[in-house]
């Protein structure tokens, strides 16, 4: 855990400070680690609801947790260092082709992540805690500090709102199912339809 931990920290930190790749950097880190949960955890996809309400709230919450980016960003749209790391995000995935861009995400990155969070992370402090609610708080909170070193409003944004999303599923349903049906929504719908363009930065 706390490898995985370390690996995704040190990952944002190449991204920000070494200018490397994000696709190239965090893509394998965070298969990974979702890799590594697997075998070292075989996760109980959802044993508190059925597949189906935790797939439907998944997909619901997705939705909802898109809808309130786009909002957010319009509203802060003037901050200037905001939308210029926004841009900076989406201005990575120029020149990657749509589809391979979803692929990567939706097949490697945010399945690693969650695995590895959701899947593994916040049920072994839930169960060392004694307390589903405690674990998910702290699971959360790691969450957003191996997000930090990114260096990036829009990054930390989304693990703070997304994580704590996230983590809240986790704790209904007692396992990655639903978190990961909302992250894979939501990412989907960020990478196809971008809250902000490369190009009103530049602008």
């Amino acid at each position: 855990m706390v490898a995985g931990f370390a690996a995704q920290a040190t990952a944002w930190w190449l991204v920000a400070s070494r200018r490397r790749d994000v696709w190239r950097v965090m893509t394998p880190v965070l298969a990974a680690m979702g890799l590594a949960a697997l075998l070292t955890h075989r996760p109980a996809w959802t044993p508190r609801v059925d597949v189906a309400a935790a797939v439907g709230v998944g997909i619901a919450t997705g939705l909802a947790l898109y809808a309130g980016t786009r909002v957010f960003v319009a509203v802060v749209r003037p901050w200037e260092t905001f939308r210029r790391h926004s841009g900076a995000m989406y201005a990575q995935q120029e020149g990657v082709p749509l589809t391979a861009a979803l692929a990567l995400s939706l097949v490697l990155s945010v399945p690693g992540e969650e695995l590895f969070w959701r899947g593994l992370f916040q049920p072994e402090l839930a169960d060392v805690s004694d307390s589903a609610v405690l674990g998910a708080l702290i699971a959360w909170a790691a969450y957003v500090a191996a997000n930090l070193p990114s260096r990036n409003l829009a990054i930390v944004a989304g693990a703070v709102v997304g994580g704590a999303v996230w983590s809240g599923l986790g704790s209904w349903s007692g396992g990655p199912l639903a978190p990961l049906v909302s992250h894979l929504t939501w990412t989907a719908l960020m990478i196809s339809f971008p809250v902000i363009r490369p190009s009103e930065v530049r602008a």
